[in-house]
């Protein structure tokens, strides 16, 4: 393959590789839509009076709150983080590795949790576990005969818990697919050598996962201290204040000196962030796995034996909690009319369902949602497609700059992309599309393009160019060659892709909070609302909405890809 150069075709005529132009056409957005608006922040932190001074950097890390906001958001990130790995590596391993009953099943319930709206579980666990009349709580305070009900949702403890139950399946997914990858050789050679399957893990699997491990971790820890949903359901009522929240504080004080804050704090986050990311980048930088080539290295299945049912049934109690349990208390909640008392047929109404369906705040919200995430997902997923094809199949000058930069803005946190995109994109330096869907699109793109990238480069490195190669011998051109042969090939993968990037988007909340206007409400934002203010069985007919929206699709995608792709 040729380089990314223009090249001479012959004396007094150029022409231009299409490389080096979609390579040039992909590096223009990301640097009006990323990196020119995360510059600026950066800039404008440093420079807010005209002239360089840390000022502003000054007030607010001498302002208590902001500090204890900061302590508060690494503790509960860094525990998240912990936890999250501690649950993510043994159900990796079970799942994909052993003869546990229901692997498949399992796996889809355990990736479920990321294809929901993190401050449903929020919502979810405020109804378990809330200190005077959670469900679980008062459960649990009698079946033991306790004074007082065991567990308040309102603390650091409480905060952690909910953000380890949505944010492990990051890591989840992350050890899964390395695991998938493995070369199996040495784990068979250590079998052969008379080891247990526990030994082969612990000696064998482990150290070789380690990098992906500690880059899974650290993906958990970047997700749970960008988060803001749920610090803003579980933290505000016991006054546990994090970065994000405090960040979205002084913006909504609307005057230039808050947004100087609110831009110093947003700074501060995207650092941390930046720092984690590039950690992770050189970890999993250390470990290649080799894929399929030839012949197949799918790693062998470990057989349980009698320990078989019991680890099935173990983790089958764990998915009862962590999954089912807080799914039926929000859907349960949707259909309850007083929330003080239990579901039964007396206190059953449909109500807010048919709040749901016929209300057009909502309505207009959800329509919202659904065109800017099926436009960030469609558009993503094209520049996907030709990343991919850049990485894998050639060898162009310059491709590595925008799977750089769009891995720099999927681990910049979702406040400081909103915030950065306010302060750029409303007509100042000749791009106003503040007010918009475009400016949420963009932002969406921004943060979740990387997930659609990533699983169709992993898909394309699996084919190998001697099919590609065929087509081009027998004269097709490179294009039709990737229309003809790699596309149908890779199609799951498409679908896959385009999904991973339009769920996040439809139900994103914490850039959405920062960037909508009146028109351009969209579904997340309108549950938080009604969580918050309004009726919290509005807000749960509406989570149970998008539930049930994923599990739907996710059937559909598992009947059209014939069961190559599910969530």
């Amino acid at each position: 393959m040729s380089g990314g150069s223009p090249t001479i075709q012959s004396p007094g005529k150029f022409r231009i590789d299409a490389k080096a132009l979609l390579i040039l056409a992909i590096v223009g957005f990301l640097v009006l839509f990323n990196v020119f608006p995360m510059c600026y922040l950066v800039v404008r932190s440093f420079f807010a009076d005209g002239s360089f001074s840390l000022a502003a950097f000054e007030r607010i890390y001498t302002y208590k709150l902001n500090w204890e906001a900061l302590r508060n958001t690494l503790a509960t990130a860094g525990l998240s983080m912990v936890f999250g790995v501690l649950i993510a590596f043994p159900l990796a391993w079970l799942v994909g590795r052993t003869d546990m009953y229901g692997r498949r099943f399992f796996r889809t319930l355990f990736v479920m949790t990321y294809m929901v709206p993190p401050y449903v579980g929020a919502m979810a666990w405020l109804r378990l576990l809330n200190p005077r009349v959670g469900t679980l709580n008062v459960w649990l305070a009698r079946l033991f005969g306790l004074a007082e009900n065991p567990f308040n949702i309102y603390s650091i403890g409480g905060l952690v818990w909910v953000l380890t139950t949505f944010y492990y399946p990051y890591a989840f997914i992350t050890i899964s697919r390395a695991m998938e990858k493995m070369d199996p050789s040495l784990e068979e050679a250590s079998k052969i050598s008379g080891a247990s399957p526990l030994k082969t893990v612990l000696t064998v699997t482990f150290p070789i996962m380690l990098p992906s491990i500690v880059a899974a971790g650290l993906l958990v820890f970047v997700s749970a201290a960008s988060c803001y949903g749920i610090p803003s359901i579980i933290g505000a009522p016991g006054q546990i204040d994090t970065v994000t929240t405090r960040i979205i504080d002084y913006v909504y004080v609307g005057s230039a000196e808050g947004l100087t804050d609110a831009t110093t704090l947003a700074v501060s986050l995207m650092l941390i962030a930046n720092l984690v990311l590039y950690a992770s980048t050189f970890l999993c930088g250390k470990k290649q796995y080799i894929t399929v080539s030839g012949k197949s290295t799918r790693p062998n299945i470990v057989e349980l034996g009698r320990w078989r049912l019991p680890v099935t049934v173990a983790v089958a109690l764990f998915a009862l909690v962590v999954v089912a349990l807080p799914f039926a208390t929000v859907a349960m909640t949707s259909f309850t009319k007083n929330l003080g008392k239990a579901l039964t047929a007396s206190n059953f109404t449909t109500r807010y369902w048919h709040i749901l369906f016929t209300r057009k705040g909502i309505l207009d919200t959800a329509k919202n949602s659904f065109v800017a995430a099926s436009a960030a997902a469609t558009a993503g997923m094209a520049i996907s497609c030709a990343m991919a094809w850049l990485l894998t199949r050639t060898q162009a000058k310059g491709r590595r700059i925008p799977d750089f930069l769009i891995t720099l803005g999927s681990g910049t946190p979702s406040v400081v992309i909103a915030l950065a995109l306010i302060m750029t994109m409303s007509g100042r330096f000749g791009v106003n599309i503040y007010n918009t869907l475009t400016i949420m699109i963009v932002a969406y793109m921004i943060k979740y393009l990387l997930m659609g990238m990533r699983t169709v480069v992993s898909a394309m490195s699996q084919i190998h160019p001697s099919l590609e190669e065929a087509s081009l011998i027998s004269g097709a051109g490179w294009l039709r060659s990737f229309k003809d042969v790699t596309l149908p090939l890779i199609a799951p993968s498409i679908v896959a892709g385009w999904f991973l990037i339009f769920m996040p988007s439809f139900y994103e909340l914490t850039m959405s909070t920062l960037l909508y206007s009146t028109d351009t409400k969209t579904i997340g934002y309108e549950l938080f609302t009604y969580q918050t203010y309004h009726s919290q069985q509005t807000a749960a007919a509406i989570a149970t909405g998008i539930l049930t929206l994923v599990i739907a699709v996710n059937w559909i995608l598992n009947k059209l890809t014939k069961g190559e792709f599910s969530i």
